[in-house]
């Protein structure tokens, strides 16, 4: 099976090296269309002939596309692909806000899925919520799951819209961790330690938070009632965060991140 990535960025090139350490694609079968010119060093087992900076005719020999560009460059590339492009392809898109009838149409192809994956999947531990056209049979759509699934875990919703939900809550949510992890290091700062130190204490807090609650079952809120005892320490953090309506604020951030993505749908 032929895939095409099409940009060779952060993403484009986290594909890239996952498809080929998963053994999905044979470095036979994986090709790059980068506008910009790829080094032999970012991929070593790449070969050079696969590696493209114009459109051509290996862009129809492709079963599966990957256009992994910013959106402001779509309008720009489509025109310039669209004369290598068979409908019997499948168009695999992870540009935020282009909707599958975007894609369906520029393209002119029937078969296209729109995926939003987050920053994790550079090292495979990643989340990717995804949909697609209801051109695609059940086979492709398992493939285009074990495809995704190279990059970490891959969740397929029916609903569209539930995409831009996705880009809120899993897509920006390693900067949220990020923000929170930020100023909890500060504080450990504050209270005395060292820079070092604060970030050690922090990443394995979380580190072994994250692990826990995946292995015994329980909820957020019953893990929490496990650390928080009445009158203790933790019970006083929350109370401070109740007092600044610490979680309405948290979820009225993902709302307004989930609206900015629905107005760059348009």
């Amino acid at each position: 099976m032929n895939i095409l990535i099409i940009g060779a960025g952060n993403m484009g090139g986290t594909y890239a090296k996952s498809f080929l350490a998963s053994h999905f694609a044979t470095p036979e079968e994986l090709f790059i269309l980068e506008k910009y010119p790829v080094s032999q060093k970012q991929f070593p087992e790449l070969l050079q002939n696969n590696i493209h900076q114009q459109p051509g005719d290996f862009i129809g020999e492709a079963d599966i596309v990957v256009i992994a560009v910013k959106p402001q460059d779509y309008t720009a590339l489509y025109p310039a692909i669209l004369p290598f492009i068979h409908a019997e392809q499948i168009m695999l898109s992870i540009m935020a806000g282009v909707s599958l009838a975007t894609l369906s149409s520029t393209l002119s192809v029937p078969k296209v899925v729109r995926a939003m994956p987050n920053l994790p999947a550079q090292i495979g531990m990643g989340m990717t919520v995804f949909s697609c056209s209801p051109d695609l049979s059940r086979k492709e759509l398992f493939i285009i799951q074990n495809l995704l699934n190279a990059t970490g875990k891959s969740l397929y919703v029916e609903e569209e819209k539930l995409i831009d939900a996705a880009t809120a809550v899993s897509g920006s949510g390693p900067a949220y961790v990020y923000y929170f992890m930020n100023a909890m290091i500060k504080a450990g700062v504050e209270l005395g330690f060292t820079p070092a130190q604060a970030e050690l204490l922090v990443n394995q807090t979380f580190m072994g938070s994250v692990h826990l609650q995946n292995r015994n079952g329980l909820t957020c809120e019953e893990l929490m009632k496990r650390v928080a005892s009445r009158g203790g320490t933790t019970e006083a953090a929350f109370n401070v965060f109740n007092g600044h309506n610490l979680e309405t604020e948290i979820m009225d951030g993902l709302f307004g991140a989930f609206k900015r993505s629905v107005e760059l749908g348009r």
